[in-house]
């Protein structure tokens, strides 16, 4: 599929040393990106941002299940069929995937894609699924069952009707690899910003750190809170975007992967760590775990940090987190 998109290049600011800030927003992965970067070059920025642009479409087209001709979609077709070899990118992060999976003990698990079909986010959904249809979908999500064989990097899919998408980790990736390109450009300040999968790195151009404002759940116009951050990812998982209400009851799109239910009792999750990918799947499994089981585990991983706003609105950070957020 062909994607054509507008790009504006805009000059946001002039440091005394020829330095411009240079920004681009578009829709990529079903969710805004803006991507800015700092650079003394015009051609330069244009150039790095460009390229940035097409290698997250380059990794939507790799890994959407949407797509028939993606690996991800061949994956699943062939499951509890055969083995599908794909690109080593895909392998590992599969592999990666797997061995969050294995951290959380399966509060985290890219085969969720199974559940698709028991629960619609778009406001078309006027019943919840009945617990024996639940448990007929949750018999199909595993992580034990991806099945990976390094020789000739094949995912197998050992039960028929399994699933795997990257919606809980995929975005993550996606600015990793953006900000791998626009460094490779010489880039030594900037955001990706991948529709709230965020990653910075360097400094703003008044020297200062990149500040990341934390949305208020309760007003999304407000900000609860700024993090300032350099070398950084932060990524927020809330319940506020995406839901549905049936039988006046509100339920969130981010769902238990061992239960088949939509989580409840929080309101949103930030992490805060170097890799934007581990972020992103960190958001999502301690949004499952809830605050005191999230807190209790991120405490545990080194260079990770989190703080939850449970359903009464109380703010919970991970223990060394900067004092300055408190």
């Amino acid at each position: 599929m062909r994607i054509t998109l507008l790009v504006i290049v805009c000059i946001v600011q002039v440091f005394a040393f020829g330095q411009k800030s240079y920004s681009i927003d578009t829709l990529l992965m079903g969710s805004s990106f803006t991507f800015t970067v700092i650079s003394e070059s015009n051609a330069i920025a244009e150039k790095a941002l460009k390229e940035a642009i097409g290698e997250v479409i380059r990794i939507e087209n790799a890994i959407s299940s949407w797509r028939d001709d993606s690996e991800t979609a061949k994956i699943n077709a062939n499951a509890g069929v055969h083995p599908v070899k794909v690109t080593f990118e895909l392998f590992e992060l599969i592999r990666r995937s797997k061995k969050i999976s294995a951290l959380s003990r399966g509060n985290f698990d890219i085969s969720f894609a199974a559940l698709n079909g028991l629960w619609n986010f778009s406001g078309e959904q006027d019943a919840v699924p009945t617990q024996e249809k639940i448990d007929k979908y949750l018999e199909r999500v595993n992580y034990d069952k991806i099945t990976l064989k390094h020789e000739d990097t094949s995912v197998f899919l050992k039960d028929e009707g399994m699933k795997i998408g990257f919606g809980a980790i995929g975005k993550g990736y996606a600015a990793n690899r953006a900000r791998k390109v626009l460094t490779g450009h010489g880039i030594t300040s900037g955001v990706v910003n991948a529709g709230g999968d965020l990653i910075a790195w360097g400094k703003k151009i008044d020297g200062s750190d990149w500040k990341i404002g934390i949305q208020d759940p309760v007003n999304q116009n407000k900000v609860l809170m700024w993090v300032p951050i350099s070398e950084q990812a932060v990524v927020t998982s809330g319940n506020y975007e995406k839901f549905v209400e049936i039988d006046g009851e509100r339920y969130c799109h981010i769902i238990n992967p061992k239960t088949g239910w939509p989580v409840k009792n929080l309101k949103s999750v930030t992490i805060i760590c170097p890799d934007a990918e581990l972020a992103d799947a960190l958001s999502t499994t301690v949004f499952v775990l809830g605050a005191a089981s999230g807190l209790e585990f991120i405490n545990q991983l080194e260079g990770v940090e989190c703080i939850i706003i449970d359903e009464k609105n109380g703010v919970h950070f991970s223990e060394n987190i900067n004092a300055n957020l408190k």
